[in-house]
């Protein structure tokens, strides 16, 4: 549909591997699969083929194939450094960028490019899980153009997010850092999830560089769509922090209020309020209708349109919130499903997606946009089946740092630079497309501080798989690590008895005796360990005593200890909450005359559950 590719797969698979999608038929995909070896010298880059078109049918069942297996990495691997403040980059990186610029046809910054650097497309979904996608197995057929961007593009099995919930995840996508480095947490409570709600004071701290901030230095324009949720005082509005467009809001879509004790939420477009959800922008909790999702479609096809005709690279990051419940729908969507609202959003994103990739093939500018699709963190089991997501075979969701809290779904699609049907063994996390993004744009990351993010360009382009851990926090404790296939579990914690007694289940159906505990676990002296190839569901911890658990700790313990050795942790932006700063009267409410009052400045210690 958007057009295909063909080509070499850069990765190893094999069915050997946990067969998650035990009903997919094996076939043999147009590539002939291979890894690309260590190499210590700089990274060279080879150019592709021009892309055969694959049709819907055959490039999706075989993409769907060669996932039967894929849940772990292969063995071999490029080894991973951790980047120390003020190192910069290295030589190796250099001639990487300098490679893929002449593989792109442009050049970084200060090279005399005659040519502009890609445009680059986020769309980061709101509580959507891995096994949404058919792609990963879904049954119901409710994502076929995300799969024909799979079939086309490349696919990340392993890939994650930076924190199991919302705004801790977004601020580590924007800056590259983990939230306990950007300040996206909280000391009120051990290990608790903490997000910025309407009363929340703090925000995204200006001494932290933002992405679009650092795109602008190679001329791009930048423009958000949806859900901001890094703060919403005016101090922490995204135009202050280097969009140049943003519709939307700076909250999630709650409500209604009765503008008394809490204000509805306002909608922005960019610097003022044009309205509040359920009142300009209404949402129907009794039919789950609301049109939001057309309205940001709108806004990111009239966006691309303007950039395309001023012939200026951009930045689309497309936030849109419909799978976070409360769910909604368009009206032409409602019921066409079989998974009730939560699938007719599913549907609708997936249409919208499509769209945006069609306007990109008609506008002829397909091959000169890097697209990135993922979610903020793992569905929210809490609020299936009706609104709630999948996350495919893994345990949990939302909340916590199980693998279905964090493990996301993940595509690049770059027709002319990434052949079809690819699938990379690579752990990625949205913390990599910070570095990444600026990889794109002929940039290097800022050298005066810890980044997290790596780039994901040699994975994408050579093949690569470098060997890099994966570190799950939850608040201000690192709960997990996973090194290789290995994950080991440092604390467990789904949520509190007190609440699982009340009916909230983090992990309903999948309690695992010692694992799932609804209090806080610590297994800081003997960790315990999972195979994730073999037993991705985390139901069966290696025995302390087998061989296989020592090597494994010998190899993870020295990177816990360099990690916390070296983290300076970021003054914390979610401990205090004040009624009086809630959306009372943003800018632009005179003009519409709907200013509220707001009450007297009451400052508290926020409270989070879990």
């Amino acid at each position: 549909m958007f057009g295909g590719g063909g080509g070499k797969s850069p990765v190893t698979w094999s069915p050997s591997y946990f067969p998650v999608l035990s009903r997919a038929r094996l076939a043999h995909c147009p590539a002939s699969p291979r890894l690309v070896r260590k190499s210590r010298g700089p990274h060279g880059v080879r150019r592709r083929e021009s892309p055969v078109s694959l049709s819907r049918r055959s490039s999706s069942s075989c993409l769907r194939s060669r996932l039967s297996g894929i849940l772990s990495p292969p063995a071999r691997y490029t080894r991973w450094t951790r980047r120390s403040p003020g190192v910069g980059v290295t030589m190796a990186t250099v001639a990487l960028v300098l490679g893929v610029s002449l593989l792109f046809g442009w050049a970084p910054l200060g090279a005399g490019a005659t040519s502009q650097p890609p445009n680059i497309v986020f769309l980061l979904m709101d509580d959507m899980g891995w096994g949404d996608l058919g792609v990963f197995g879904e049954p119901s057929r409710e994502t076929p153009h995300l799969d024909q961007m799979a079939a086309e593009g490349m696919l990340f099995p392993n890939f994650y997010t930076a924190n199991p919930l919302c705004s801790p995840s977004r601020a580590a996508l924007l800056t590259g850092r983990l939230p306990i480095r950007n300040g996206f947490y909280t000391t009120n409570g051990h290990a608790r999830n903490a997000y910025t709600p309407q009363e929340i004071v703090g925000g995204i701290p200006d001494s932290e560089f933002l992405l679009p901030e650092l795109l602008k230095k190679a001329g791009y324009v930048n423009k958000i769509v949806g859900k901001w949720h890094l703060g919403h005082r005016p101090q922490f509005h995204p135009l202050k922090h280097g969009f140049d467009e943003w519709f939307g809001s700076p909250n999630c879509h709650f409500g209604p209020y009765d503008n008394k004790a809490m204000p509805n939420i306002p909608v922005y477009r960019n610097w003022e309020m044009v309205g509040r959800f359920y009142e300009d922008f209404p949402i129907n909790h009794k039919t789950g209708e609301a049109n939001l999702t057309q309205i940001y479609l709108k806004e990111a096809v009239d966006f691309i349109k303007k950039q395309q005709a001023h012939q200026q690279p951009f930045f689309l990051y497309w936030a849109i919130d419909a799978t976070h419940a409360p769910v909604y729908a368009s009206k032409s969507f409602l019921g066409t499903s079989q998974r009730g609202r939560y699938g007719d959003a599913v549907r609708e994103i997936d249409d919208s997606i499509g769209k945006i990739l069609k306007l990109l093939q008609d506008l002829g500018i397909k091959e000169n946009t890097f697209v990135f699709f993922t979610s903020d963190n793992g569905a929210a089991l809490i609020s299936a089946p009706k609104e709630g997501g999948s996350n495919g075979p893994f345990l949990c969701g939302k909340q916590t740092t199980f693998e279905g809290g964090l493990r996301e779904p993940a595509i690049a699609w770059w027709p002319g630079h990434i052949p079809a049907g690819q699938v990379s063994h690579q752990l990625g996390n949205v913390m990599d497309l910070f570095t990444t993004g600026l990889s794109l744009a002929g940039l290097k990351p800022p050298s005066d501080r810890e980044i997290d993010g790596i780039d994901l360009l040699p994975a994408i382009v050579q093949g690569k798989v470098i060997d890099r851990p994966i570190f799950y926090y939850r608040g201000n404790e690192m709960m997990a690590v996973r090194v290789g296939q290995y994950k080991a579990h440092y604390w467990t914690w789904s949520n509190s008895w007190e609440e699982f007694s009340q009916g909230i289940d983090f992990c309903p159906g999948q309690n695992v005796s010692g694992v799932t505990t609804h209090s806080q676990e610590e297994h800081t002296n003997l960790p315990l360990l999972f195979h994730l190839g073999r037993d991705p569901g985390e139901r069966f911890p290696i025995r302390v005593s087998s061989l296989e658990y020592k090597d494994a700790l010998l190899r993870i313990f020295p990177i816990v200890e360099e990690h916390k050795r070296t983290l300076i942790p970021g003054e914390p932006q979610l401990n205090v909450c004040n009624p009086a700063v809630m959306n009372w009267a943003p800018p632009g409410c005179e003009k519409l005359r709907r200013c509220l009052t707001p009450p007297e400045s009451k400052p508290k210690k926020c409270f989070w559950l879990h």
